[in-house]
């Protein structure tokens, strides 16, 4: 199961327009594609960049913050994981903003001062997640709105996931 995970987007790796294109944009992040740990989860974040957001929306056509949380978790590490953003706290470990890891989910409290929003750390100070206003970005967690904010990071416990 674990390898035929992801295939379509590590098939998209290796032909060099999608390779070549996903490097480039993710160049101007500061990240080189051939030196991050899971490349997988990087091309994902590529295709994706640019869907709209749709609040409950899970395809092409509009897809929400935890809904492209899981895409990423099912392409990248073959993970599976359901509900919204504060049902994905109750996944995690807390880690200290500065422990934080690619891959990582990232939350926030944004509604209400509950979490109502979450993203995958990508490294570098950045996430990946599926902004209400811009859809599919790459934003810097040192942005003022981010930081205002945050709320933790988080690492899947240990042995979670459906395959």
């Amino acid at each position: 199961m674990r390898i035929v995970c992801g295939l379509i987007i590590a098939l998209l790796w290796l032909s060099g327009k999608a390779q070549n294109t996903c490097a480039e944009r993710l160049a101007k992040y500061g990240f080189n594609i051939d030196s991050v740990q899971n490349p997988v989860l990087f091309y994902t974040t590529c295709d994706w960049l640019g869907t709209r957001y749709r609040y409950a929306g899970n395809s092409k056509k509009g897809i929400d913050c935890s809904g492209f949380s899981q895409v990423l978790y099912k392409e990248a590490f073959c993970i599976e994981m359901g509900g919204g953003s504060r049902d994905m706290w109750t996944l995690v470990t807390p880690v200290a903003k500065d422990s934080l890891q690619e891959g990582d989910l990232l939350f926030f409290k944004i509604k209400k001062g509950r979490i109502s929003h979450v993203g995958v750390y990508l490294g570098k100070q950045k996430m990946a997640h599926a902004s209400v206003k811009s859809g599919v970005i790459i934003s810097d967690l040192d942005e003022p709105y981010y930081k205002k904010y945050y709320f933790s990071g988080g690492r899947l416990r240990p042995g979670y996931g459906k395959h």
